[in-house]
């Protein structure tokens, strides 16, 4: 089988920042006790992390309990609102996925929700050029292991993932296998890494020597 290419979403793949704000606003406003209005801009120095971790970066003030019944609506009135929301793909993304798809299995490995990367896909129309796909929501592990986990479930020996933070390149290292770096995406990385501007230099290059 030819190699496995597996992508982030978030920074990655699109934009959905600004419309994750809304949704998360909106559970705020009805299940919390606090006074708070997020905006894109925080959530793109957030995206990426664990769950946990970016629930304690927003709200320090609530305990554990409060964080975690808050989350559980955020994370369903973002999975709803994204489904037709207008979030951004970065240029050329869909067109590049289908040409990518015709020669490589594709997949997909975010830190999020169970639910998101459904939302994604049911938003872009990519759903069949997606082979597989896993998050911690629905595995309980992290990118690293994720990684692994669908590679293994899939019968993929070789894969090459394509991120664009820190937290990426340290998934990558654990699971073994190289870093794409989306340097257009959220985040920097420490390091040499085959570096893309702009989604569509994927189709330049040649995977089964990275």
């Amino acid at each position: 089988m030819a190699v496995g290419i597996i992508f982030d979403v978030d920074g990655t793949l699109w934009d959905s920042t600004d419309e994750v704000a809304v949704s998360w606003n909106q559970a705020i406003r009805e299940h919390a006790r606090i006074e708070r209005t997020l905006t894109g801009e925080e959530l793109k120095k957030e995206f990426g992390k664990p769950l946990d971790e970016i629930m304690d970066d927003l709200f320090p003030e609530l305990n554990r309990g409060e964080k975690d019944e808050l989350a559980y609506y955020m994370y369903q009135y973002e999975n709803e609102h994204v489904k037709d929301a207008p979030c951004v793909c970065y240029d050329q993304m869909p067109e590049t996925i289908r040409t990518l798809s015709e020669k490589y299995p594709l997949f997909i490995v975010s830190n999020c929700q169970s639910g998101y990367i459904e939302a994604f896909l049911e938003n872009t129309g990519l759903g069949a050029c997606i082979r597989d796909f896993t998050c911690p929501g629905d595995t309980g592990q992290l990118k690293g292991d994720n990684i692994r986990i669908i590679m293994e479930r899939n019968g993929i020996e070789s894969a090459v993932y394509v991120g664009d933070t820190q937290g990426d390149a340290d998934a990558c290292k654990k699971a073994g296998v190289p870093m794409i770096y989306a340097a257009y995406g959220f985040g920097d990385v420490k390091g040499d890494y085959v570096t893309i501007h702009s989604f569509d230099e994927l189709l330049r290059l040649n995977f089964d020597k990275l």
